[in-house]
């Protein structure tokens, strides 16, 4: 029983800390500097440690209990706050990195009397209240930006000998979809219209589709079963699908007429024309189902003759286990092409691509930005798509 439990004090114990240590440290930069009579001062304290508390909870509460009217209420206004609180802290950081310049280069003493929490000026004092003001105004754009209906974007992909039967083959790839506290049927529903109006040869979907179980989230994929496309709708998992049941998903999707490609392959025949299409779990899959992990190599195991292969990693680094394989095109997801500004930054510290269309060694990969949104329903500079990608003779 010990073994059991303690990893998981040790993760609660490692959280607490970290949001202990982000609530003093934002209320000492945000809250401090306004130089507040006592009691208000508390109360402002209070509120940001609330604030963090908030979020916190809306991450965890819906794991723990599951969906329900009151749990998902919390989780969309925890999650709207996750937003607010991200904008936050990054206009904080940069208002104290330009601090530091302007006292480094000015060569005054207002750094050191802002750190004591005395003698601030009102520039100071105003940027707190300006910051707050600015990150709202722009939560309330991000969620319009993300609560909408993705755009189509269309790419044309170029592929070295491709025959005339292929030329303008079609496929539409959704990618980090996540339903789940935020995103249900009532928002899916619109997406596969809009999916079904592009009139697609092939539809993929590149893991990261939900965030809970099938018991709680059956419904709300329910309109997958709508997809149409004149070679149906394929399916690879994601880090996501690992938290969330992967094994059920996997065979509930079925049933919906979505087929999973766990490193497996496909052979689309159209027309005369022959593409191959291949799949292989998450990149880290096997860190939770051993027997899941990717293997490229294993989903081309004897595959026929073929004009093209396009593979479905979900990760965008799953290209270097492609290398040599003789793959013309990878589609994945994962990056979500940093979603909220300013972490698409920062999303090249794990993954080789952001979003678009780029070569790794021989592999040519399209990230997709994301067709939903994790955690703030709110998005920044990285706009959701429905990608229809085009084949095209290089």
């Amino acid at each position: 029983m010990k073994l059991s439990i303690a990893p998981a004090l040790t993760f609660l114990g490692v959280l607490l800390s970290l949001t202990g240590g982000l609530a003093l440290w934002l209320s000492w930069r945000l809250v401090g500097v306004l130089d507040l009579p006592a009691p208000w001062q508390g109360v402002g304290i209070a509120a940001v440690v609330g604030w963090v508390v908030l979020v916190l909870a809306g991450l965890v509460l819906p794991r723990v209990l599951g969906k329900g009217p009151k749990v998902d209420a919390l989780a969309r206004v925890a999650f709207a706050n996750m937003g607010l609180l991200s904008l936050v802290i990054s206009g904080v950081l940069l208002r104290d990195v330009a601090w530091v310049g302007w006292e480094f280069f000015s060569g005054t003493s207002a750094w050191a009397a802002g750190l004591s929490g005395h003698g601030l000026d009102q520039a100071l004092r105003g940027s707190s209240l300006g910051i707050v003001a600015v990150s709202m105004g722009l939560v309330a754009l991000g969620w319009r930006n993300a609560r909408s209906t993705p755009a189509v974007r269309r790419v044309e992909v170029g592929i070295a000998d491709l025959p005339a039967s292929l030329e303008g083959f079609r496929i539409v790839q959704l990618s980090d979809v996540h339903v789940g506290p935020t995103i249900e049927a009532d928002w899916l529903g619109p997406v596969v219209e809009r999916v079904n109006g592009v009139e697609a040869d092939l539809v993929v979907i590149t893991g990261d589709l939900v965030d809970g179980s099938v018991n709680d989230l059956a419904r709300h994929v329910a309109p997958l079963a709508n997809l149409n496309s004149r070679h149906g709708t394929w399916f690879v998992t994601g880090n996501h699908e690992y938290y969330s049941g992967a094994r059920q998903w996997v065979a509930h999707l079925a049933g919906l007429g979505v087929r999973t490609l766990m490193n497996e392959h496909h052979l689309v025949r159209h027309g005369e024309g022959r593409l191959l299409l291949a799949g292989v779990p998450d990149h880290d899959a096997a860190r939770i189902i051993p027997e899941h992990r990717p293997d490229v190599g294993r989903a081309l195991a004897g595959a026929p003759e073929r004009d093209a292969t396009v593979l479905l990693a979900h990760q965008p680094r799953s290209a270097r286990l492609a290398q040599g394989h003789g793959v013309d095109l990878q589609l994945s997801g994962h990056t979500h092409g940093g979603q909220l500004w300013p972490w698409m930054h920062l999303v090249r510290l794990q993954q080789p691509m952001v979003a678009g269309l780029e070569m790794l060694g021989d592999v040519q990969v399209y990230t997709s930005r994301g067709t939903g949104y994790w955690g703030p329903p709110v998005r920044l500079g990285a706009p959701s798509e429905i990608t229809l990608l085009v084949l095209r003779r290089a």
